[in-house]
Formats: structure tokens, sequence, C-alpha cells
């Protein structure tokens, strides 16, 4: 990969998606709360809407969450607990292989459900088929790492990708510089991945949300109520 399209790519591209992320999320918010919403097909066709459901939310929260400590959480502090670089490899190849493979069967099932039936197929729109497909090839990509971190279990590759996470968001110079000798699968399963914070604003991906503001909501004061 050319050097300046990796400096870009890396070390530009990040703070534009993260900016398109949180921006057109509250241009959104704003303008348009009438398309906030997932809009459920259940009405349409059960199917197997609840079974591919629940596997595809609960592998998309595992490997979320898993990216998320795995990614920022520093080098000395693993070290301090006594884990060695090898060792958080291998937990996270395996934590990601089934997380990513629950995710990737419910996922599958949610396709077929919406294209095989005729009135979910007339109700899904272009961004609906582009953040499934564009979900599908991220986690595809994603698995495929996994085959290339086994052919080198010293964790190196993934310290290096730590200290890339941990540089971009510290706002520090020269996060590209890691990930110059990565394999392109991972180039891939990078620039994939933080084009979804781009389409997010665009698309019904912004209803997940909703669900930090159903956390908050829990917290709000008593309304009173009184009688004339």
């Amino acid at each position: 990969m050319n050097h300046y399209v990796e400096q870009f790519v890396f070390g530009i591209y990040p703070y534009i998606a993260l900016a398109i992320f949180f921006l057109g999320s509250l241009v959104r918010f704003d303008r348009e709360q009438y398309t906030w919403k997932s809009d459920s097909s259940q009405l349409l066709h059960r199917g197997s809407l609840r079974l591919g459901n629940i596997l595809f939310h609960i592998g998309i929260i595992g490997l979320l969450g898993g990216h998320a400590v795995g990614l920022l959480t520093p080098v000395v502090v693993w070290d301090t607990l006594g884990v060695t670089h090898s060792l958080k490899q291998v937990v996270a190849m395996t934590a990601g292989g089934i997380m990513g493979a629950i995710c990737l069967a419910g996922i599958l099932i949610l396709l077929v459900r919406r294209f095989s039936n005729v009135r979910l197929r007339a109700v899904t729109t272009p961004g609906d088929k582009l953040v499934m497909l564009w979900i599908l090839g991220t986690l595809l990509l994603g698995l495929s790492t996994i085959a290339a971190s086994s052919s080198h279990l010293d964790g190196h590759m993934m310290v290096q990708l730590m200290n890339w996470a941990q540089h971009i968001v510290t706002l520090r110079a020269d996060a590209a510089g890691f990930i110059v000798d990565a394999p392109l699968v991972f180039k891939l399963h990078l620039f994939m991945g933080m084009s979804l914070f781009v389409i997010f604003p665009f698309t019904r991906l912004v209803h997940i949300w909703s669900g930090f503001g159903a956390i908050a909501y829990l917290g709000r004061a008593w309304q009173l109520v009184r009688r004339r």
C-alpha cells in the first residue's frame, strides 16, 4: 500500500470518521427525529427474527466490548497483571473467534430472512442493504485475521495495533507508523471498521444511541402529578 495512502487511511481518516459519527448523529437527532428508529420488521414477518436477533446482538456486543478493552487498555496494565503478549493474543483470538462466529450466524439468519421474503424485500432500503453487507464484510475480514494471527503468536502485531488505537484516541502523531507492517487483511478490516462510523449517522444504526438514552432515563427524577 502506498505510503501516503497509509498515512491518510490510518492517521487522518480515523478522525474524519469519528467527526462524522458524532456530528452526523447530533445533526440527525436535531433535524430528523422521526427517522431515528430501528424500523422493526417483526410485524411483516416474525420467522427467525428472534434467533437471528439474539445471536447477532450477543456477538456484536461481545466483539465491540472485546475490541475496546483489548485495543485501549495500555500495554503496561497487562504487563502489571502478568499477562504476556502471547497469552493475550491467544485469548483475543479465542474470544474473538467465538463471538465472531455467533455474530456471523446471527447476521446470516437475518440476511436470509430479509432477502427471502417478498414483503421484507419491498421495505428494505439501500441503506439497510449497505449496513448489513458492510457489517458482514467487516466481520468476515475480522475472522480472517485469526488465521493470519495464528502464524505469529508472539503478540507483536497485537501490540502494534494497540499502540495504533491508543495513539489515535490520545491524539498523538505518527499512529499510522504502527500499521505499516501489518498484513493486508488487518488493514482492510481496520478500514471497513472505521467506515462503519462514517455510514452510521445516515442509517438505522442510530437507534443504538437510544439504548444509552434508555439507561440514562432510568435515573430520571420522579414526575409529580397533581389533581386540580
